[in-house]
């Protein structure tokens, strides 16, 4: 996956503007004022259209770079069984640290969202060996959680005094880890 961040990085480094950018991405079908706009919206982290692999590799010879400078690879856990400020705890332990540092952070970590964690790392890990990115170089650039609302299946009572009753409130959340080579 393009990293938006990377792309702003390189374009400011080497001073090249989106315009002689958007000339190096023009193929069949592509346009320079789509490849503008596609730009565009790479740089602000949305990816529509979805940069494909011919797309990076333009991008990369344009900046005289590697493809895998311009990449960062991804995993997400959606609707993990536990609080985010708990999740959140364990990911700030591992933010910006290289990934074997981070797996020996997390195997020795005495919390329950830690096994989920390493899991989500581990499968990012995997998605950036299938690309052929060198593992010993990679670091967890950015490790998030969001709140994912009620989990599905928990909205029950707890009953209190007067015949009143009380929710039962088990939370969810969605944890994304991000790894990138140095």
């Amino acid at each position: 996956m393009l990293s938006s961040k990377r792309l702003k990085e390189l374009s400011a480094e080497f001073n090249m503007g989106i315009d002689q950018l958007a000339g190096h991405l023009v193929r069949g079908g592509f346009t320079e004022s789509k490849a503008t706009t596609a730009l565009r919206n790479w740089q602000k982290g949305l990816y529509k259209p979805q940069p494909q692999s011919e797309d990076i590799e333009r991008l990369a010879s344009a900046f005289g770079v590697e493809n895998k400078e311009l990449c960062h690879w991804q995993a997400s856990y959606r609707y993990a069984p536990m609080s985010a400020s708990k999740v959140r705890l364990v990911t700030q332990l591992i933010s910006g640290r290289p990934v074997q540092d981070a797996i020996d952070i997390l195997k020795f970590t005495n919390k329950r969202a830690a096994s989920m964690v390493t899991k989500v790392l581990q499968s990012a890990v995997a998605n950036a060996d299938e690309q052929e990115a060198d593992v010993e170089r990679l670091y967890v650039s950015e490790a998030r959680v969001d709140g994912a609302g009620r989990r599905i299946g928990t909205k029950t009572w707890i009953p209190k005094d007067r015949g009143r009753a009380h929710p039962i409130r088990k939370e969810a959340c969605h944890i994304h880890v991000t790894v990138a080579e140095e």
